[in-house]
């Protein structure tokens, strides 16, 4: 089974500039999932919305092309593909010609589609898939440079918990930070927090992020909900499976009726992860980047 250890993470590594689909590198979803006691049917859906800014390859005449790509993984895929992998993948398409965007964009979603429904070696069944689902294509678009004037940047939408002032000593993810109170009536809220910070799982290097609540249930206490997501400052997870913690904890420890977590992290290494999660179906939140990515 593949293991953050064992991907290129943390290591000198050489830039391929040919097209090479075998960089990316799929990470089982299922270990940190059983870490949360998830097993069954989960309490989420969603996806993982990347965003890369480092994408160019060559057209017939060998003219470089640029784009930005954005990607969708479904949050039902066994697995996350590894995002210095990513970067890598990205980069081996700078000397290789395509004969058109549409070419690049088939490419890339069969190519990381292919990565995330891997099974991985030695998955319990618990969110494995067979070797060859029916479609392990993901949605992939294309932004050319005619539309990157069209690109918006904004805050995410909701009351900002960052407005309090707390007293913060966790810097580990504290769950009994969390609490509702249940002498209020039902209320639907989005909260709100740029001060969500991580780490890199196996290089340590800090993940910066901004965080959107939604729910309808009791009121949140904002205060230790705000120190609920400065705990996680000193704490090592890839974006995907911090943002899964989240969820968990406040749905366990708050019971709300319905529940949705949106993280943005800031790129690195012209990569963003922007991982989704509800409790409750829904369209996928408005793509537009914060100030800091």
């Amino acid at each position: 089974m593949n293991t953050p250890e064992s991907s290129l993470l943390g290591k000198p590594t050489a830039y391929v500039s040919q097209y090479e689909p075998s960089l990316l590198f799929p990470l089982p979803r299922a270990t940190q999932r059983q870490s949360l006691g998830l097993s069954g049917k989960l309490p989420f859906m969603g996806a993982d919305l990347w965003t890369s800014y480092e994408l160019s390859w060559l057209n017939p005449k060998g003219k470089p092309q640029v784009a930005l790509v954005r990607f969708v993984v479904p949050m039902e895929s066994p697995c996350i593909v590894e995002s210095k992998s990513v970067k890598l993948y990205f980069n081996s398409f700078s000397q290789s010609t395509f004969e058109s965007a549409q070419a690049v964009q088939e490419a890339i979603s069969k190519d990381i589609g292919r990565a995330v429904w891997s099974t991985p070696k030695g998955a319990q069944s618990e969110g494995s898939v067979s070797p060859n689902p029916p479609n392990t294509n993901v949605s992939v678009t294309l932004v050319g440079p005619e539309q990157f004037d069209s690109e918006s940047i904004g805050a995410l939408p909701g009351l900002s918990l960052d407005r309090l002032d707390v007293e913060c000593t966790h810097y580990q993810p504290t769950a009994s930070l969390l609490s509702a109170d249940e002498s209020q009536s039902v209320v639907t809220q989005t909260l709100t927090s740029n001060l969500l910070k991580s780490n890199c799982l196996v290089t340590g290097q800090p993940d910066w992020g901004s965080v959107q609540i939604t729910y309808t249930g009791h009121p949140l206490n904002e205060e230790g909900l705000l120190k609920y997501l400065v705990s996680f400052r000193d704490h090592n997870e890839f974006h995907e499976h911090c943002v899964e913690r989240i969820f968990v904890d406040i749905w366990t420890h708050c019971k709300p009726i319905k529940l949705s977590v949106y993280a943005r992290y800031t790129r690195r290494g012209g990569v963003e992860i922007n991982p989704f999660r509800t409790s409750f179906a829904q369209a996928s939140p408005k793509l537009t980047r914060t100030g800091r990515q």
